[in-house]
This record gives structure tokens, sequence and C-alpha cells, in this order.
């Protein structure tokens, strides 16, 4: 969803930087770099040792809170689409194929950004607070296969980052990288294209079929 779909990094980045003031510091570049594709368990251990924080449970949830809340806000102003987005989701669900949402964003704020996205293109959405661990473990991946009906390997991913194209591969996906904020380097079973203004079928199957040769060469 972040950074695949949505143009809503740049919106994380404002929330990350207003809660890590309100805990008093200014989060680095690089921690913010490393955040990117996080689920919120992970964000908020990068965000407190970037920070020099010492971890504590409950300020930890307290900062999650007050994280989800700051963002919420910003998503309510309203969220840009990446470049071909809106078309590719049109592209996949008019051939045919089911579709399923995996994201490390919780479920409250995966809903604000559906009712602007379109529920109706997705047969099933998977939430980082669904999942035991969120990207970039395959917890999330392999819970879309299963609730897709299918096998992670006959799925192809859609990534933007180098923590869900990691995600994917460990579950067994082949995966159509796309990048967004941040370099995703290359890797077996990662097929690459430079955004996804024009998307074809022709070009899904052929970024499934050449990421699947890729991983078994």
């Amino acid at each position: 969803m972040d950074g695949t779909l949505l143009d809503s990094e740049k919106i994380w980045t404002i929330s990350l930087a207003d809660t890590a003031r309100w805990l008093g510091g200014e989060l680095s570049t690089r921690a913010r770099e490393d955040m990117v594709g996080s689920n919120m368990a992970r964000t908020l251990v990068i965000m407190f040792d970037d920070l020099g924080l010492p971890p504590d449970p409950d300020r930890h949830t307290a900062t999650a809170e007050f994280l989800t809340a700051r963002t919420g806000e910003l998503f309510r102003e309203g969220l840009v689409w990446r470049p071909g987005a809106q078309e590719a989701l049109r592209t996949v669900r008019e051939a045919g194929w089911p579709m399923a949402l995996v994201t490390n964003t919780e479920r409250a704020l995966t809903e604000m950004a559906l009712d602007g996205i379109g529920r109706e293109h997705f047969t099933a959405t998977v939430c980082g607070d669904e999942v035991p661990r969120g990207k970039p473990d395959p917890d999330p991946y392999l819970r879309a296969a299963e609730l897709l009906g299918v096998d992670a390997a006959d799925c192809l991913a859609v990534e933007d980052s180098p923590t869900g194209a990691l995600a994917a591969g460990r579950a067994g996906a082949a995966v159509l990288v796309v990048p967004c904020d941040v370099p995703v380097p290359h890797a077996p079973g990662r097929f690459h294209r430079e955004s996804l203004v024009g998307l074809t079928p022709a070009e899904v199957r052929l970024a499934y079929t050449r990421a699947r040769a890729d991983r078994a060469a």
C-alpha cells in the first residue's frame, strides 16, 4: 500500500518526525530510511535506538498511539496515488487475477486508505497487526496466499521497499520491484520496473516468469 499504490511514505515521514519531536529528539535520515516498509514494532525499536532512548514497553505503547493518531490525521487530509497505480489495479482486476493487499500498516489506518483505493479490487487484505510478525518476515505474504487459496510460490508480489521485497521473497513469491523512496537491490527472484505506468497483463506474466526463472537459476 504505502509507496506502491499510494505516495504515503511522505506522510509517514511527517508523522514519524512529529513523533520523534514528541519524544524530545530529531529522527535521523538513516533511521527514517530503515523504517520504510517496516511494521510498528520494528519502527519503534529503530526510533528509540536512533533517539538514544532506553526500551520501555509502556512508552512504546504510548508512542505507537501518538504515531497512529498523527498519521490518521494526515491520511484524512488526502492521499496521493503512485504513478500508474490506479490503472494497474484495474488492469489486474480486468485480467481476472485475484489480488490481496499486503501491508505493514495497521488495520485502522489501512481502512482509512481503502476508502480511497477501492475495496472492490481486493479479494483479501492483510495488515501488520494481524500476523505474528510483519515484514521483513514472510508472515503477511503467507497469510495473504492462504486467504487467496493459493501457494505463495504461485503469486507475484509488487513491492517498493527492501523490507517488503525481502518479506515476499522469504514467503516464496516472485517479486515485481517498483522502487519509491529508497533503492531496492537486485536479488534472485526479483524483476525490476521503473513504475507501474503502462503495466499490461503480458508484462505481469513476464515479471512473474522472469523472477521465477531467476530464483531457480
